[in-house]
């Protein structure tokens, strides 16, 4: 058993109130709610009950507020189940959402990363698995989309070239453009390749 030890009205939202639990804020509710069901301060109660009474008063709203969420850009399963613990809901509503959202096919990781690789540009392989990573993108969606993804050879023979405008062809600088590249995320054979290229070009042709 737990113990309420103290609900405060929200400062951004005047029609709920924060409950803390323990000493700690464990979810936001609504004021009416908390009226309802006689919640107060010194209160013993189970957390699992207080789950319920979100669930029961709230998935609708959550729901709601995460499909607007969801109209700016999509959204990992991750970085929408962070969102919805940000708004104070319990566990149980966060996982009735996403199961929703999943089932409508608003959330989906594999549909995200494909997203993400197609409007990225001047990034390898590499860089675009580390930032699928931070955005929460599940390991298995990231590593079916990256299979057999294939750096653009020409993106990055461009990208070597602006690295190297107004500089001499000279080894130490060529040098200096593969780590570059691979600074970016591209495979070091991706990167060779490209220096090997240009290494065959007239020093006009990087103008």
């Amino acid at each position: 058993m737990s113990e309420i030890t103290l609900i405060e009205v929200q400062k951004k939202d005047k029609t709920r109130c924060s409950v803390y639990i323990d000493g700690a804020f464990y979810c936001g509710i609504k004021a009416e709610v908390a009226v309802k069901y006689r919640l107060k301060a010194g209160m013993q109660i189970e957390k699992a009950t207080l789950d319920e009474i979100q669930l029961e008063t709230e998935k609708s709203v959550a729901l709601e507020k995460a499909l607007t969420h969801l109209s700016a850009t999509i959204k990992t399963e991750k970085q929408m189940r962070d969102f919805l613990a940000k708004k104070g809901y319990t566990q149980a509503v966060i996982e009735e959402v996403l199961q929703k959202l999943i089932s409508y096919g608003y959330i989906n990781d594999e549909n995200y990363c494909r997203s993400f690789v197609n409007s990225v540009r001047g990034k390898g392989k590499r860089a675009i698995e580390l930032e699928l990573y931070k955005r929460g993108a599940k390991k298995s969606a990231i590593s079916a989309v990256l299979e057999g993804f294939e750096e653009d050879e020409d993106e990055v023979l461009s990208l070597a070239k602006k690295h190297l405008r107004g500089k001499e062809i000279t080894k130490q600088n060529l040098q200096k453009t593969i780590k570059y590249l691979m600074g970016k995320g591209y495979d070091y054979e991706a990167c060779k390749s490209a220096i090997d290229k240009i290494g065959d070009l007239d020093e006009d042709d990087l103008f």
